[in-house]
């Protein structure tokens, strides 16, 4: 019988659901390449040589802003990953994809391609849509004329939508997520300091004394270079800074949250005021994130545990749970029209 996977290419992190299984995979979405196309490396392997590889090994992302950047580097890196974690048993599965809605029909052909044109031979390629994924994997019910909203805010975009009765009612993709918040740290205590840290520095600031609302008082001592002298130096560096580094950008999704609640039918508002807005994706672990919106909504905010894994969960729902098969989609029809 054949396998299904339920695959989800975030911008940080890839997640398979297999069936077989019924576990998770999750690796960093990260290839590094040598020869200018050779696959060196991919995953947390690939993620460790980020910013401390030589001149002749290029760490990157394969997928950039929630569209697929790297196609044939990002096919091969998928089909090693599954055939290492299924002992070779890939060639006739099934393929469920979760692609972002605000995308052209182009760059959802490309999610479609990467499979059903790949050495893997799937039996069948569906497409799923990431909020509708995402509100599934928190375990609403998203077939009810019940309006839901949905705030995943990953590492490259931010994708704000309202669902009902399995479909999408309003949708907004940003284009800036989590990495937004590290370069804004990045450059900001380059200001303050002189000092210039790396992506992974301002990533740990940010996870660790970040806060999307003031009064924190943590701190944390990083190692960058001296703007003036170049040599690396000690920088103690509080939760205040990083929150006055953030605070911009956090305001430019507030924004958007606003404005997508003002195009709201009215009917659809009385549900989501009732039941809440549901935060996911894992840019949204920032400290206090949740109470930002509620302070600029007047709305709770619901939160989950594993909350870069909603997508892949709800994926995993599609496939097993009949009541939500119908949720899932194929590209193949207009192709070969």
């Amino acid at each position: 019988m054949a396998n299904v996977y339920g695959v989800d290419l975030g911008t940080c992190n890839l997640k398979v659901f297999n069936k077989h299984t019924n576990k998770i995979i999750k690796e960093k979405n990260t290839i590094s390449i040598i020869n200018k196309n050779q696959l060196y490396a991919y995953g947390d392997n690939a993620y460790a040589m980020y910013e401390k590889a030589p001149d002749t090994i290029q760490v990157s992302f394969p997928v950039m802003g929630g569209v697929i950047a790297d196609y044939n580097n990002l096919q091969v890196m998928i089909q090693e990953l599954l055939e290492k974690s299924n002992r070779g048993h890939v060639r006739g599965s099934e393929f469920i994809v979760a692609v972002p809605t605000d995308i052209t029909e182009v760059e959802k052909k490309a999610f479609f391609d990467l499979f059903f044109k790949s050495k893997m031979k799937p039996r069948s390629v569906l497409l799923c849509d990431k909020p509708i994924a995402d509100a599934v994997g928190l375990g609403l019910d998203v077939n009810e004329p019940t309006g839901i909203m949905v705030v995943d805010m990953g590492a490259d975009t931010t994708e704000i939508s309202v669902i009902s009765l399995g479909g999408l009612v309003l949708s907004d993709l940003l284009h800036f997520g989590g990495n937004r918040l590290d370069e804004s740290i990045i450059s900001y205590i380059k200001k303050s300091f002189n000092l210039v840290i790396g992506q992974k520095t301002a990533m740990q600031l940010k996870e660790e004394i970040g806060s999307a609302l003031p009064g924190r008082e943590d701190e944390l001592t990083v190692v960058g270079l001296d703007v003036v002298s170049g040599l690396p130096i000690k920088v103690k560096i509080d939760a205040g800074i990083v929150y006055d580094a953030m605070k911009d950008s956090l305001s430019s999704i507030c924004n958007s949250i606003k404005m997508i609640l003002e195009k709201t039918p009215p009917e659809l508002s009385r549900d989501i005021i009732h039941s809440g807005i549901y935060l996911t994706g894992g840019g949204s672990r920032v400290n206090g994130l949740d109470k930002l919106f509620t302070d600029i909504t007047n709305i709770a905010v619901n939160t989950c545990e594993d909350p870069d894994e909603t997508v892949v969960k709800g994926l995993s729902l599609v496939v097993t749970n009949e009541k939500y098969k119908h949720l899932a989609y194929s590209l193949r029809s207009r192709i070969f029209r």
